[in-house]
């Protein structure tokens, strides 16, 4: 069943939004089936939002942690998108109504933004995966849920790769988490054992000690990517097609975070990259991150 006319420009609204904003990594592109588009639109226009307030917002933690509380509120009560004055909320209303999408993701996610707010420091690896736990993995379960994949050795290599990208927006944006948020997601115990300490991201050090540590965490990056990758191979048609440019391109970031001497810069794709991506996800094969 079609959207009634103020609700396709409602999604017409969220799918201008997604392809305004620059990704490293394919969000709601042509290669998803046409019926999925606005919907991956509007949910990711609702993580954008959340986003903003934890990160760009000018107001007191406080009141962004009651905006983004508010946010968790109007998601549990969703219902007629007639009754949602914003295109994004009218939407994700009909997104989730139309496919039945489990509210609890779209909790996760906004949960995740909350926990930015007051903590910006990691003590290991594990705490690490949890916050990707409600920050990353969410986005591929609703994904699923939107082709009625959701089965659960689909969500576990989902969740695999979801965590991978968390991963590598975390490596390609040190520089910018740090100067502009104070936040440092690499695990602490793993700084101390390579000899980095917080000087290293205040000054932009790229020394042996950085460069050594941030490749053990492109490394194991590239084996989440891998393990999750038997979902682009197994998912039919333009969704398995989605999958795989997705996995290729954090492959291909991770290729290039690889290759540069200052591990704080952050990598840009550009159009060799994206036709390698493109070449690489039309046949399913294994992830290829180490080749160029």
């Amino acid at each position: 069943m079609s959207p009634d006319p103020a609700t396709a420009t409602a999604y017409a609204h969220c799918l201008r939004r997604a392809a305004g904003h620059y990704e490293n990594f394919p969000v709601a592109s042509r290669l998803l089936p046409r019926r999925l588009r606005g919907p991956v639109a509007a949910i990711y226009c609702y993580a954008r939002d959340a986003d903003d307030l934890a990160d760009e917002d000018p107001r007191p933690v406080a009141a962004r942690r009651q905006a983004l509380e508010a946010m968790q509120t109007r998601v549990r009560s969703l219902g007629d998108p007639a009754r949602e004055a914003e295109p994004e909320w009218r939407a994700l209303a009909d997104a989730t109504r139309r496919f039945e999408l489990p509210r609890t993701p779209l909790i996760d996610l906004a949960d995740a933004f909350i926990q930015d707010l007051e903590k910006h420091r990691y003590a290991n690896f594990g705490e690490v995966m949890a916050y990707s736990r409600r920050s990353a993995n969410p986005v591929g379960r609703l994904l699923l849920s939107l082709e009625n994949e959701a089965s659960p050795g689909n969500v576990a290599c989902s969740d695999a790769i979801c965590s991978a990208l968390q991963l590598i927006n975390f490596y390609q944006d040190l520089h910018q988490d740090y100067t502009e948020h104070g936040r440092i997601y690499i695990p602490a115990d793993e700084m101390i054992a390579y000899g980095v300490t917080e000087a290293h991201f205040q000054n932009r050090v790229s020394d042996f000690r950085m460069r050594n540590l941030m490749q053990f965490q492109y490394q194991r990056a590239d084996r989440l990517l891998r393990a999750g990758a038997p979902l682009g191979r197994s998912l039919r048609g333009r969704l398995g097609l989605e999958i795989r440019a997705i996995i290729q391109g954090g492959a291909r970031v991770l290729w290039r975070l690889r290759q540069q001497p200052d591990v704080f810069a952050r990598p840009r794709l550009g159009k060799v990259d994206w036709l390698l991506v493109l070449g690489r996800s039309l046949v399913p094969r294994r992830a290829r991150s180490r080749r160029a």
